[in-house]
């Protein structure tokens, strides 16, 4: 089973965001730059949950941004972990912070 969450916010940069995470998990997150994500933060924990911290603008190809949850046009920032099992203890951690709101959970 894999699990997707998305939590949104505007608090942070993703920049901040990944070093606020990184110091609250432990873990390191590596600054990395796509043509489809943009500038993205990756970390991957050692049971192989996925964190990815990025802008939900990110370039379009017409030279405008586009938004990579449309469905949330005004969150600015995205947390997306995606983790081969339920990780609701994680889950809990990141939203007692209060400034990152989880905007959708699938599991497939």
């Amino acid at each position: 089973m894999t699990v997707s969450d998305t939590y949104g916010t505007n608090s942070y940069t993703a920049k901040e965001l990944a070093g606020l995470l990184a110091d609250r998990l432990d873990v390191t997150f590596t600054e990395r730059e796509s043509d489809y994500f943009g500038v993205y933060f990756l970390a991957t924990l050692a049971d192989t949950t996925r964190l990815q911290v990025q802008p939900n603008a990110i370039p379009g190809d017409d030279g405008e941004d586009d938004l990579y949850d449309d469905e949330h046009p005004d969150v600015s920032v995205l947390l997306l972990i995606t983790s081969s099992a339920v990780a609701e203890p994680l889950n809990n951690e990141l939203s007692a912070g209060g400034r990152l709101t989880r905007l959708r959970s699938t599991r497939s």
